[in-house]
């Protein structure tokens, strides 16, 4: 801190990463600048969001979807292999056919759960890669925040809604933080932009139905001067088909 510009120390102190006797001191200094806690309380507001915009749940239909496959599961069929002929011998009586159907209810038994262990498998390795996408984009996002020249462009989106673009040289990397965008008609999305030289270059959808949240652009932001939202049809276009919905310079 003493030899820091402790007005760099806004993104680390809003995200909890500072050592402790630095963010002592970062608070004594938050007293006398307006202009540092204002910036502070901004970035904790847009952490919280990036978190809850991130964060990802085990879907609850899971055990529904496992009940529902268990009659589509049936017994492999026997290996093919060649028959050896017995002889039989006469049997003084014959003997109850109850021990033999128990083990072919135990062995269906087995079967069908080991077949419903595989679907279970299956829906927890999926659901473990989307929480491990998950956990890297919030990393990211938390870089972005708390790069020391990372810049914050609000605007207003035309149709209604909100959204702030934060930009990082160092990090080589952008976040589109939204709030409040309205369901679009048909099958639209909304896609995000560089502009370049007069162009715009695709750099990612915002996901559909989600009214707030915050996505990390494909691309670097390096020579853009600013980032596009336009609405395009689902699945995005590879050249705007509509006028913008906001220009944010950067």
């Amino acid at each position: 801190m003493n030899t820091v510009d402790p007005h760099t120390l806004t993104g680390a102190y809003a995200l909890g990463a500072l050592p402790e006797h630095e963010a002592a001191q970062f608070t004594r200094h938050l007293a006398r600048c307006p202009a540092c806690d204002l910036e502070v309380r901004e970035l904790q507001e847009t952490a919280a969001r990036l978190a809850l915009a991130v964060a990802e749940v085990p879907p609850a239909g899971l055990r529904t979807r496992v009940l529902a496959a268990l009659p589509e599961v049936g017994q492999l069929p026997p290996i093919p292999h060649r028959a050896t002929v017995v002889p039989l011998r006469p049997r003084a009586r014959r003997r109850p056919r109850l021990p033999y159907l128990a083990a072919a209810a135990c062995l269906a038994l087995a079967m069908t759960a080991g077949g419903l262990a595989v679907h279970a498998q299956h829906e927890a390795d999926q659901q473990r890669d989307r929480s491990t996408r998950a956990e890297q984009r919030a990393a990211a996002l938390s870089a972005l925040l708390a790069a020391p020249d990372a810049t914050f462009h609000t605007t207003a989106l035309k149709g209604g809604g909100s959204g702030t673009v934060v930009v990082s040289e160092q990090q080589g990397r952008t976040a589109f933080v939204y709030h409040g965008l309205p369901k679009l008609p048909g099958a639209r999305v909304y896609q995000l932009w560089y502009s370049r030289e007069g162009g715009m270059v695709p750099a990612g959808l915002v996901e559909t139905g989600a009214a707030g949240g915050a996505v990390l652009l494909t691309g670097t932001p390096r020579g853009a001067d600013g980032v596009g939202v336009t609405a395009e049809p689902r699945g995005g276009s590879s050249r705007p088909t509509s006028p913008p919905l906001a220009l944010v310079p950067v």
